[in-house]
């Protein structure tokens, strides 16, 4: 930490704190996420060393840029840039109830499905996606962050066993304590557009149970009229209760009025790399064809499936309820079935 002079502390969670620091080498500011291993086991400590090489894979223009990371003192420190712009979640609030112009909301929405792709692509779930965890770049770039909680897949279709996330964006899957997989984030990418639409929550309660009971009836109220067709029958695809049902990242970028916008964010280069000229010969661009890269480049280190942990255990209460009445839901063992259901398609799990 010697290279580094402490401003403030501007977080603090389960997995540490985040600190405003200045690099006594470039006069730059950055955040530091520090986090206490001392504790921990070495499983444990392995696998927070496996979220660091997540993060340093992680160079696209709407994610939050990884510098570097050391362990000093029992502590891992985790670099990482300062976005100046603060977070959506700030953003949203500083409107005091004046709804975004779409132009706004769409140009913000482009890039955070970049970086999701950006992300999916590597196969991995971001598992925290949330309006604080979006932040903005003095020029006003979006950028997604926090990736403390993400995890590799050995496929994008394994379906994790572990319950995890802010409440309010926890997918009806995760609240009925099923697998899932990437399509949970893509409904906290839902929430997320949601918001930016109405300013407001789409599931909101004043306990654990009722919020878990109106995100698994998937009822909100619905997005002003003042926004296009297109805007509003996206937010609807994003939270069918059917995971299966919900768009991929990369079919919503193939989306007309979504796509057309990419090009204002990536490089004709970067689209080249991130895309493949099949998808965007039909809006006009023609981008160069990406290479592949050799075998072993870039090359992520995958973390082991992870037993399922209890949501009493994080919420302090069952998460599992039927749409009408307390009881809980019969808790059933979905796994098995998933598991035939992907083998005959090619997919593989990992237990």
């Amino acid at each position: 930490m010697e290279k580094y002079v402490r401003l403030q502390k501007i977080g603090e969670g389960s997995f540490g704190k985040a600190i405003l620091v200045k690099s006594t080498e470039d006069g730059r500011q950055y955040v530091i996420k520090e986090i206490n291993i001392s504790r921990m086991s070495s499983k444990e400590r392995e696998e927070s060393r496996r979220e660091v090489a997540v993060l340093a894979n992680m160079k696209h223009p709407n994610i939050v840029q990884y510098r570097e990371s050391f362990e000093e003192n029992g502590s891992l420190y985790i670099v990482m840039d300062y976005c100046e712009g603060g977070d959506l979640f700030k953003r949203i609030n500083a409107q005091k109830g004046v709804l975004f112009q779409e132009d706004q909301i769409l140009d913000w929405f482009v890039q955070i499905c970049l970086a999701l792709k950006h992300v999916h692509d590597r196969k991995i779930l971001h598992r925290d996606i949330k309006s604080q965890n979006i932040f903005l770049t003095k020029d006003g770039t979006v950028q997604l962050g926090d990736f403390g909680i993400a995890r590799v897949l050995n496929s994008t279709v394994e379906l994790a066993r572990t319950c995890i996330g802010t409440p309010y964006y926890l997918s009806p899957e995760i609240c009925e304590n099923k697998p899932y997989n990437n399509k949970s984030d893509i409904w906290a990418l839902g929430c997320v557009l949601y918001e930016l639409c109405t300013l407001k929550h789409a599931f909101e309660a004043g306990s654990m149970k009722n919020l878990v009971l109106k995100i698994i009836s998937g009822s909100f109220p619905p997005v002003s009229l003042h926004y296009s067709y297109d805007l509003r029958s996206l937010v609807s695809q994003l939270f069918k209760r059917n995971p299966r049902d919900r768009p991929s990242v990369n079919s919503i970028l193939e989306k007309g009025f979504i796509a057309k916008r990419i090009e204002k964010f990536l490089s004709p280069q970067l689209i080249a790399e991130e895309f493949c000229l099949k998808t965007f010969s039909k809006f006009g661009s023609q981008p160069i064809p990406a290479k592949r890269p050799a075998s072993g480049q870039n090359s992520i280190s995958v973390m082991p499936a992870q037993k399922i942990t209890k949501p009493a255990a994080k919420y302090g209460i069952p998460l599992a309820y039927k749409k009408y009445g307390d009881k809980k839901l019969h808790e059933k063992k979905p796994l098995q079935k998933h598991k035939q259901d992907l083998a005959l398609s090619g997919w593989s799990i990992v237990m």
